[in-house]
């Protein structure tokens, strides 16, 4: 499925676009801040040193595991969401949770879409239907049959007129965001610096957010071997400040 087809051109109405604000937040409450994604590893690797290093490692994420996998699930678990296809959900669901890489990666999704799934219960009830019924009936029990954080992401925008587009510019600046105040704290980095690395992650955003949108189901893929190895040391280095 081309989700081109599914992205709203008309401007977005006011509450659409308030809708994308709150999900982007770094304020939302579902951890994201306690998360650097292998970045913190990479630093101890010495990979990362400065402004610079940060802000490439942090391109390159985006375009070679964003762009491959999260944003293209987003995209097809929101048109899936708005019609009823709730198979497909499931099936997207567990295309994630299976190609995490490490046990870190895999908890970070699960973690972050019980807390988001935990607020959509409080704020917006009307959503929880469907898979994600059944993933708030199971509480804090670790099973195969749990919701990741993109597919609930998708399932937060479903009941609004937000298209496919718009809410992978929002998840990718939301995620740019608390990646580079993971840069700050660990490399360190000052502010200024981290405004400078936003601004360059902003510039490829839409990039990455295209090649999301033309991505079939058979050109997704999660492949990313650095990251694993760096992220399944991060599971044992000694001194650390975030969960992955």
């Amino acid at each position: 499925m081309d989700m081109r087809t599914n992205t709203l051109t008309e401007p977005l109405s006011p509450s659409s676009l308030l809708q994308l604000i709150w999900l982007a937040s770094p304020a939302l409450p579902v951890g994201g801040f306690s998360y650097s994604e292998g970045l913190e590893a990479a630093i101890d690797a010495g990979l990362v040193s400065n402004e610079t290093t940060a802000a490439e490692w942090l391109v390159q994420q985006l375009h070679l595991t964003l762009a491959r996998a999260d944003l293209p699930v987003i995209a097809q678990a929101l048109v899936a969401w708005r019609n009823g296809d709730h198979a497909r959900v499931c099936a997207l669901n567990a295309w994630l949770l299976q190609t995490r890489e490490t046990a870190e990666l895999r908890l970070q999704t699960e973690q972050m879409g019980r807390s988001l799934l935990e607020l959509l219960k409080t704020v917006r009830p009307e959503l929880v239907e469907g898979p994600a019924r059944a993933w708030a009936s199971t509480g804090s029990a670790r099973t195969d049959d749990v919701p990741s954080y993109p597919v609930l992401f998708a399932l937060a925008a479903s009941g609004s007129g937000v298209g496919a587009r718009d809410l992978l510019l929002s998840y990718a600046f939301g995620w740019a965001e608390n990646m580079m105040q993971a840069a700050l704290k660990a490399v360190p980095l000052g502010q200024t610096s981290g405004q400078r690395i936003l601004a360059r992650l902003s510039t490829e955003i839409p990039l990455a957010v295209e090649h999301a949108l033309a991505l079939h189901d058979e050109d997704r893929q999660a492949f990313s071997p650095m990251l694993a190895i760096l992220s399944s040391r991060h599971e044992t280095q000694y001194s650390r400040l975030f969960r992955s």
